[in-house]
């Protein structure tokens, strides 16, 4: 099935996938992975598990990632508007703490494709923010954790003001970036 563009991105191995779109005055169909043209482009992506989000505007989520097993996602937004930021947290990489971040919605039918040993969140632009995520790799709950948003270390530019932001709990518990290292490094 044609439609599918791969656009990379740095930090190394991230990408922003258009998907295939074909809609008419009834509505539309989005596709939003094949195994193998994900493959052509280089991309070997085995879907273990498929979720989704809900989000109210100006919701700020993660940054999440596991330490063990970490897994690569493929996101994109079934519905709503969401500022989406990768971090890439392998200490050994040329790119270590790179971020980059795309604006995904139901209307322009992107996916970010975040590959192992990167962080993961997003902001929420409008109400009732669907969030579509693919993953390859087995969960790993005991190792799921994350890096605060706000880490200065880190520096992400934030379109929504992290003071009003709505926050879960365990978001706001994260470690730093620091804290991160010092357990990678063990």
């Amino acid at each position: 099935m044609a439609g599918f563009e791969f656009k990379p991105l740095e930090p190394e191995g991230a990408y922003l996938v258009s998907s295939f779109y074909a809609g008419d005055s009834r509505g539309g169909f989005t596709k939003t992975f094949e195994k193998d043209i994900f493959e052509q482009a280089g991309i070997k992506f085995t879907l273990n598990e498929t979720f989704a989000s809900r989000s109210a505007k100006n919701v700020v989520r993660g940054l999440h990632f596991q330490l063990n097993n970490p897994q690569a996602k493929l996101v994109s937004v079934v519905a709503g508007k969401v500022w989406d930021v990768i971090v890439d947290i392998r200490p050994e990489s040329p790119t270590f703490k790179k971020w980059t971040a795309q604006v995904l919605s139901a209307e322009n039918h992107l996916n970010f494709y975040v590959p192992r040993g990167f962080a993961h969140g997003f902001a929420s632009l409008e109400d009732n923010t669907v969030m579509l995520y693919q993953c390859d790799g087995k969960y790993d709950k005991e190792t799921d954790t994350g890096i605060r948003f706000d880490d200065p270390d880190i520096g992400i530019e934030c379109p929504i003001s992290l003071d009003t932001a709505v926050r879960s709990e365990r978001d706001l518990g994260l470690m730093s970036l620091q804290e991160y290292l010092r357990i990678v490094k063990q």
